[in-house]
Order: structure tokens, then sequence, then C-alpha cells
């Protein structure tokens, strides 16, 4: 466990369902801590701030729809919930009211302390192309609310909105920085409360093209990797000699020539042409980085597609269609319990050196959270992934 390490070898599961064993992961000592200083549990006679944290992490892991998708599964498994920690399937209407009351900065500092833990632990993890630097991708992903709903994220006079925008290592895929903000605000502001780390990469794409803020970024020994936009007025200082066989078609360096723009980023750039021999298009590349290979560079910002794969995992599990409460508070929470959920799974998949993929482990949790086996032998990627939960395990849900 957190609080001391999980030992995946100490005494067998036996009669522990796979929900209960993956709950071992989570550091209670110190949730408890946060929950104290916030007085989350204040006043509170039923659906503590850790119940709450327990449905809602059940609700993420099976993909639950709604309030009444959630009470109704666990009250088909009734005999079982002791064994996640809970007395009794929460009521819609009790659910309904913990997650618009219990404070969400409970759940973000749960959601921080396990990405500081699943960072540790993938901090020995050979970096992205083999790089001696931490890689990071930088990107948001939007989503549309009901205005009359949610009036609290306005975004345009018809709609409402809410954006997640994530800095993601891609040593294990783990977010290091989220910022929950309404729909209005642009990415590139977000630069300006990133935390830069000397050495490292950035890779985002054109939409965080500001030439003050990456000159910020500069200054503070980071590498940044981003596309330019078309048209953008800037010199050719010197060109590299380049092998066009391999779709470079240019590395140069180029100063800017706009008043603003020379003023805000009055260095060298690195520009470099590539044309991507799958899709055939041609892309242009920005860097501050003038060491590595320009076919590097390249593959660094194809590396993106990682974070969009993380933004696809949350979109998913989050049911961003049918959030469970309309208040700021109730998403907030939804969204930092669902964070804490896939965090938790990375660590488990390190602590118990799985080969197989974050989302294959997902992907098997899904159906058998129920299922009262090894958590280690479920995992395994040299086992064929359990079978469905038979009818007594999993409820099939109508719209009733």
């Amino acid at each position: 466990m957190l609080d001391g390490l999980h030992n995946p070898e100490r005494g067998m599961n036996v009669g522990k369902t796979l929900f209960a064993q993956v709950m071992e992961f989570v550091p209670w000592k110190t949730f408890g801590r946060i929950i104290d200083r916030h007085r989350g549990d204040a006043g509170v006679r039923t659906l503590n701030c850790a119940d709450v944290f327990r449905v809602m992490a059940f609700s993420q892991l099976t993909w639950r729809e709604s309030l009444r998708d959630i009470e109704a599964c666990l009250s088909a498994n009734q005999a079982k919930l002791f064994h996640m920690g809970l007395k009794a399937a929460p009521a819609r209407s009790t659910l309904a009211d913990a997650l618009n009351l219990r404070d969400w900065r409970i759940y973000h500092a749960l959601a921080q302390r396990l990405i500081v833990r699943a960072r540790t632990l993938y901090a020995s993890e050979p970096s992205v192309l083999d790089l001696d630097a931490s890689v990071y991708a930088l990107d948001s992903t939007t989503i549309d609310l009901c205005l009359s709903l949610f009036d609290w994220a306005p975004f345009r006079t018809t709609k409402a909105a809410i954006k997640l925008h994530t800095l993601l290592d891609l040593r294990g895929s783990i977010p290091a920085f989220i910022h929950i903000s309404d729909g209005k605000l642009h990415d590139v502001n977000v630069l300006d409360i990133l935390p830069v780390e000397a050495g490292a990469f950035y890779v985002m794409d054109r939409g965080y093209l500001d030439f003050e803020r990456l000159y910020a970024m500069h200054q503070a020994a980071a590498f940044f990797v981003t596309r330019a936009k078309a048209g953008m007025d800037a010199r050719r200082v010197y060109s590299a000699p380049v092998d066009r066989s391999n779709g470079v078609i240019c590395d140069q360096r180029v100063m800017l020539n706009g008043f603003y723009s020379a003023k805000h980023y009055p260095e060298h750039l690195r520009r470099i042409r590539f044309k991507d021999p799958e899709s055939g298009k041609t892309l242009v590349f920005l860097t501050n980085n003038t060491s590595l290979p320009a076919l590097t560079i390249a593959a660094l910002y194809k590396s993106r597609w990682q974070v969009e794969l993380f933004f696809k995992w949350i979109k998913q599990h989050l049911r961003i269609k049918r959030f469970l409460g309309n208040s700021e508070n109730a998403v907030k929470t939804q969204i930092w319990c669902a964070v804490s959920t896939y965090v938790l799974i990375a660590i488990v998949k390190k602590e118990l050196q799985l080969e197989a993929s974050l989302y294959t482990c997902l992907q098997i949790l899904s159906v058998s959270v129920f299922e009262k086996t090894e958590l280690l032998c479920a995992l395994q990627p040299d086992r064929v992934p359990p079978k469905l939960p038979s009818s007594d395990n999993q409820l099939i849900l109508f719209d009733i």
C-alpha cells in the first residue's frame, strides 16, 4: 500500500474481490488526514468521503452511467459490499447529495498524492525515444455541457463547457499536471501556471504558440516542440544539410521578423519542415533544441498521441454526456475521482510488475471487479482475460 509499500507477495487474497484488492493500494491513512484537514466528514452520518471515493471508483471501473445504474448494480451485489468497505448500497439521493456537499478539493488532494506516488514508481522507466530527459505532452479537451444545467461554466451564448488542461508525463502516461477551467480559457494561458522542469521536453500543438511564453520556458532551460502557424513571419539565418529521403525537407535556424514577435522571442528558433511518410502531410515544427536530430524532433511531436489516449479514457469513463451531478462541486469531484482511479490502476500495474498495458488492465477490471481471484493472476498478460461475470455478479440494466 502507499502508506507503506504494497507487498504483492504477502498472503493470498483468498475471498477478496478484485475491487477490494485494488482498494488496498489507496493510501487510506493519508486520505484520512486529507479529509480531516478539510473537515470533510464533519456532521456526515451516511456515505462519508472515503465511501464516496469507493463508490465513484467502482462506477469508473465498471462504466456505470447514472446514479440509478450505480444503485442498481451495487444493490444486486449486496452480499459483497462489506468487502468493498461499504455497509450498504447508497440510495441515489444520498449519493447525489454527497457529490454536491463533499468538498471536491479532498479528491483533488488524493489525486495529487497518487500522482506523486505513480511518477516516483515510473521514474526508472526509459524515457521516450531513450532520451536522457523527461518528455511531457501538453493538451486540453473540452467537455460540452448544457448551459441551463451547468450555468456556472459559461462557454458560448447557448452552451456551457469545461476544459481539462493536462500535462502528461510520457513515462507511464501519468498526468503530471491537470487544471480544470471553464470553456472560455484559451489553452495558451495555461502556460502561465504550468510547472516547468529544466532539461525536460514539452510537446504541444500550435494552440500553445505564444512566443513570449515560449521564451520564458526557454529561459527556464526547458525545451519545447510545437508546430508553426501558417504564415509565420521569420527569416532564415542558417540551413543545416539534410537527407530528404527520410522525410526531412529542411532544418533551419530562423529569427522572427514581426516587431512584437521579435521582442518576445529575441533569439534563434529552429524550424524543421517534415513530410510525414504515412499521411503525406507536410508539417513545420518549431523548437529551441538545437542538438537532437531533426527526425527525433519529428518523432517527439508524434508522441503526443499518448495524451489523446488519456483523454479518450477519461471521456469514456466520465460518461461526460451524463454527469452524476450538475453543480461545480459534483462535476469536479467526479473528474478528480476518475483521475485518481486511472492513476491508481497505473500504480497497481507497476507495483505488481505487470507487462499488460494500462488500458488492458482497465478493460479486464471493468468486467471482473466482483470476481474472487488473486489480482496478480487476473491481470497477468499471458493469461486469458477473465470471462464475463455470471448473471449473479453483473446486472444487465435497461432503461426503466
